[in-house]
C-alpha cells in the first residue's frame, strides 16, 4: 500500500466513514478472521450466482496486487464462497484482503495464510459451481454500492467504501478529523469533560430550570 490507500488504512473504518460525511458504510455484521488487521485497497468485485462460487474462480484471474476482493451474491446466505484453496490463489495474486458477503470455510487454514479475510458467516456448507455470475461489476452490500476500483477500507469495526473519484477529498477530510481528535484527546487527558466542552451541561441545566 502507498499514498492515499495506506493513509486511509491507518485511519480506519470509523474515521473514514465520518470523514466521508457518514457515507459508504457496508452496514452488516462482519467477522474478521485475523482481528487487529487494518487494510485498504481498490475493489475487485464478483457477483456470484445464488449459493454458487463459480464467479470467484473467474475473478481470481483478474485480481491484481493490492486489491481487495469483494465477493457477494444476490441474497447473502451462509454458503461458503471461499475456502483455503481459493484463498491461496488470492494470496499468490497479492490481494490486500478479501470481503465475503456470505460464508467462508477452512477458517484455521485461512488464518494460517495470513490473508486478511472478513465474512458474514463461518460455515462448512459448500457452494455450487453452476452459475457463471459476473465479475468486475458494481455490487450492493449493506446499503452501499461498491464499484470496481472504489477504495475499500476494512478493520475490526467493519467495512467502508469510498468512490474512486472521492478519495482525495476524503483523505483531506480524514486528516482534518484526526487533527481535531488529537486536540480533543489532549483536552480529555488533561481532565476536561466533553459534557462541558460541547455545551451539553449548560443546555441540560437550562432545561432543568
Amino acid at each position: 500500500m502507498s499514498g492515499p490507500v495506506e493513509e486511509l488504512a491507518r485511519a480506519g473504518v470509523a474515521t473514514v466513514y465520518e470523514g466521508y460525511s457518514r457515507r459508504g458504510l457496508l452496514d452488516e455484521e462482519w467477522i474478521s478472521l485475523i482481528p487487529g488487521r487494518k487494510i485498504a485497497g481498490p475493489a475487485r468485485t464478483a457477483l456470484c450466482g445464488q449459493a454458487d462460487n463459480r464467479a470467484v474462480h473467474e475473478v481470481m484471474t483478474h485480481l491484481r496486487p493490492g486489491e481487495v476482493l469483494v465477493l457477494t451474491m444476490p441474497s447473502p446466505e451462509p454458503f461458503a464462497l471461499l475456502g483455503d484453496l481459493l484463498a491461496t490463489q488470492a494470496r499468490v495474486a497479492g490481494a490486500a484482503g478479501v470481503l465475503v458477503n456470505a460464508a467462508v470455510r477452512d477458517g484455521a487454514e485461512l488464518a494460517a495464510l495470513e490473508l486478511p479475510v472478513w465474512c458474514r458467516w463461518r460455515r462448512a456448507r459448500g457452494a455450487t459451481k453452476s452459475v457463471r455470475g459476473s465479475v468486475n461489476v458494481p455490487v450492493e452490500i449493506g446499503g452501499t454500492t461498491v464499484r470496481p476500483g472504489d477504495l475499500v477500507v476494512l478493520d475490526d469495526d467493519g467495512a467502508v467504501a469510498v468512490a474512486a473519484a472521492d478519495v482525495d477529498d476524503v483523505v483531506r477530510s480524514v486528516r482534518e478529523r484526526i487533527a481535531k481528535e488529537e486536540g480533543l484527546r489532549a483536552r480529555w487527558q488533561a481532565g476536561e469533560f466533553s459534557y462541558d466542552a460541547y455545551g451539553m451541561r449548560a443546555e441540560d441545566e437550562k432545561g432543568d430550570r
